[in-house]
C-alpha cells in the first residue's frame, strides 16, 4: 500500500477524488490516498499552492511532489521543498490551450471583433483579411504547449516562427533560438503569442524595446504568464498604435484589480486565466503514470529542472 497526500485543497479534492482513483486502478497502484496523511508517512504528495505555504521537510518518506500546475515558478520559490518535484503535462491541458490560442487568433486575423462589436448596425463591406498563408504569426516558447499551438497554427496554413532557449524542430514551424532569433522572430509577428515559462531571464521580455521590434499594429496574446510584460510599456505601445490589441489571459495580480488601466482601455480584451484548466480526468493517468515510474524504478516523466526553472 502506498501513501499517497493529496495537498491541493480541499475544494479540488472533491474534483479529483474519483478521478485518481480510477487512474491509480487502471495503473494496478494499491494506494492510501487522503487529504488527510500525516506529513511523516506520505510517499507522495500531489500538490497546488494554496494560502498555506507548507514546510516540505516535514514529509521525510516523501519520493516525489507532483504538481497539478504546468507552471511551477511559485512552487520552486518554497526553499524546503527538494524532493523530486514533476510539473503537469496533461492532455487536456493542451488541448484547451490550443483552442485557446487557435480561437483568439483566428479572430484577430479575421477581424471578428468589428463585426461582433456594431452597435451602430453598419452594414459595412471592407477588403477581405489575408489568407492564413500570408499572416506570420510567431509563438515565443516551444514547449509542450507552445509546441502544440505552433503546429496546430501551421496545421491551419498560418506562416508561423516559433522561438526557444534551446533549438527546436516541429514539422511546418520555422524554428528559431537564441538572441539574434528572437529578434527576427519578433520582427515577423503579425499576431505574437507569449507561452514561455517565467524566469529570470524571460520575466518582462516583452517591454518597450522588444514591443518596438514587433510590426506596427501587431496583436499580442498572452495566455502564458502575466510576468512576460511589462504592463506600461504594453500599454504605452497600445496607445502609440504599435500594438492594436492584446488579449491578455494572465496577469501580474490575480483576480485582476478593477483599478488596472487594462480594464478600460478598449483595445485590451481580458480573459480571466481560463486560457487552460488542469483537467481531473486526464492530470490523473499522469499522476498515477508518475508514480507507477517511480515505484518501478522508472524515470520520471516531465522532472522540473531547477536551475532552468521548468
Amino acid at each position: 500500500m502506498i501513501n499517497v497526500l493529496f495537498a491541493a485543497g480541499r475544494h479540488r479534492w472533491k474534483q479529483y477524488e474519483r478521478p485518481l482513483r480510477r487512474a491509480f486502478s487502471c495503473a494496478g497502484i494499491r494506494a492510501e490516498l487522503s487529504p488527510d496523511l500525516e506529513p511523516h508517512i506520505a510517499e507522495y504528495v500531489i500538490y497546488a499552492p494554496t494560502k498555506e505555504t507548507p514546510d516540505f521537510r516535514c514529509f521525510t518518506r516523501a519520493k516525489a511532489v507532483l504538481s497539478l500546475w504546468a507552471g511551477v515558478e511559485d512552487i520552486l520559490e518554497n526553499r524546503t521543498l527538494t524532493q523530486p518535484l514533476t510539473r503537469m503535462v496533461d492532455r487536456g491541458l493542451t488541448e484547451g490551450m490550443v483552442e485557446w490560442v487557435v480561437g483568439h487568433v483566428l479572430r484577430h486575423h479575421l477581424g471578428m471583433d468589428a463585426d461582433i462589436a456594431n452597435p451602430d448596425h453598419v452594414w459595412r463591406f471592407d477588403p477581405p483579411p489575408p489568407l492564413a498563408r500570408d499572416r506570420q504569426v510567431a509563438v515565443l516558447g516551444l514547449g509542450e504547449l507552445g509546441g502544440a499551438c505552433a503546429h496546430s497554427l501551421s496545421a491551419l496554413n498560418f506562416s508561423v516562427a516559433g522561438w526557444s532557449r534551446r533549438p527546436k524542430r516541429i514539422d511546418g514551424v520555422t524554428c528559431l533560438h537564441g538572441p539574434a532569433g528572437l529578434k527576427s522572430t519578433l520582427a515577423r509577428a503579425e499576431i505574437l503569442v507569449l507561452l514561455l515559462p517565467l524566469t529570470s531571464a524571460t520575466r518582462n521580455l516583452l517591454d518597450a524595446g522588444t514591443l518596438s521590434l514587433l510590426p506596427a499594429g501587431a496583436i499580442v496574446l498572452n495566455p502564458g504568464r502575466g510576468q512576460l510584460i511589462d504592463d506600461d510599456a504594453l500599454l504605452s505601445a497600445l496607445d502609440a498604435g504599435q500594438i492594436a490589441h492584446a488579449t491578455l489571459d494572465v496577469f501580474r495580480e490575480e483576480p485582476l484589480p478593477k483599478s488596472h488601466p487594462f480594464w478600460a482601455h478598449s483595445r485590451v480584451t481580458i480573459t480571466p486565466h481560463i486560457a487552460s484548466e488542469t483537467r481531473p480526468e486526464t492530470a490523473g493517468d499522469l499522476i498515477a503514470e508518475n508514480i507507477r515510474r517511480c515505484e518501478a524504478g522508472e524515470p520520471m516523466l516531465h522532472l522540473v529542472d531547477r536551475t532552468a526553472g521548468y
